[in-house]
């Protein structure tokens, strides 16, 4: 077994899952914002290492994907982050990619950049303590997209990305984002989703990337979020496992899915539907950002100084996803 799948394995053992920390800081702002928070580096790093101090962090989160800013600041302890993450059990992770940018040639489309000087970057990185990496290509539903040329772009980079990171031994997260927004049917997501996949695929076995060390984050099937044939979580479960059966080579072990748009009830709920028909040789978990954290912001955001209120709050969002990823989760475990 290589190194590399030992990872992954380690990962999502048990349940286990990841936690999306790793908003741009324009993102963040916003987020902060939203909540009357002001965004400041302190602030930041404030919520950051409140919820990577946790004891969920151990139990639950086996990883931390982080944002550049993070990656190299230290904790109130004078303890670099992803040190603190390592020690309380969990492994760290950065987000490699610059972000969606118009295609050209398709200009209501995008690619993700990032491929220029990322093998110097990943040695950074590496050196830094991150063990994963994560790249998001992005892919919009309406009559004429995704493109085959958005489709093709974005496979193509998602796949020189994992090469790259599997050369600095480390693990990639091949995240192609199907979005939720739009008037898009389940089935129309799901025929894209399956096209996404499995161009992405054709790509990184072209690559020669070792598929049993890397995570895929794919979004479920879902209705688009204006659509107004809206289907049942069973019908969610049912599609998106059958949507990965057909899609994804059988060599992949860890799938962690997005949340994407979802609240954080519906990511939960989902997820453990999925668990309960999975009869893959998948491990089926979760890589959340907002589904995981949203409630603890909001708490946070009244009283800055309750560190432990603000545990307590992503402590039970963790662990309710964690039983979700075994199938083990239901609505009267919910506080």
């Amino acid at each position: 077994m290589s190194e590399l799948n030992n990872i992954v394995l380690k990962i999502l053992e048990n349940g286990k899952g990841i936690l999306a920390a790793d908003e741009s800081t324009a993102t963040m702002t916003k987020r902060l914002e939203s909540v009357n928070v002001t965004s400041t580096p302190e602030n930041r790093l404030l919520f950051r290492e409140t919820l990577f101090s946790s004891s969920s962090m151990n139990e639950c989160i086996g990883g931390v994907i982080l944002y550049d800013e993070t990656i190299k600041q230290d904790s109130s302890k004078k303890k670099n982050i992803a040190k603190l993450i390592s020690e309380m059990g969990s492994a760290p992770g950065i987000k490699v990619d610059t972000g969606a940018k118009v295609l050209a040639g398709s200009p209501d489309e995008k690619i993700t950049e990032g491929l220029d000087g990322l093998r110097e970057r990943l040695k950074d990185y590496y050196k830094l303590g991150a063990k994963f990496t994560k790249w998001r290509g992005v892919y919009s539903i309406n009559k004429n997209h995704p493109s085959k040329l958005c489709i093709h772009a974005n496979a193509h980079a998602l796949a020189r990305y994992s090469a790259l990171v599997q050369e600095c031994n480390m693990v990639p997260i091949v995240e192609p984002e199907v979005l939720m927004d739009g008037e898009h049917s389940a089935q129309e997501c799901y025929n894209k989703t399956s096209e996404v996949i499995k161009r992405c695929f054709e790509e990184l076995i072209l690559h020669k990337v070792d598929l049993k060390g890397i995570v895929l984050k794919p979004n479920m099937i879902l209705a688009g979020s204006k659509s107004k044939e809206k289907i049942s979580n069973e019908e969610v479960a049912k599609l998106t496992l059958d949507c990965l059966k057909n899609s994804v080579p059988s060599e992949v072990i860890g799938i962690a899915f997005l949340s994407g748009g979802q609240s954080e009830m519906e990511a939960t709920e989902n997820l453990n539907l999925i668990n309960k028909y999975n009869n893959t040789n998948f491990i089926l978990s979760y890589s959340y950002g907002r589904a995981l954290q949203q409630s603890a912001l909001k708490f946070w955001s009244k009283n800055l100084e309750d560190i432990e209120g603000t545990q307590e709050i992503f402590n039970h969002r963790a662990k309710m996803n964690t039983l979700a990823a075994q199938a083990k989760w239901s609505k009267d475990l919910e506080i």
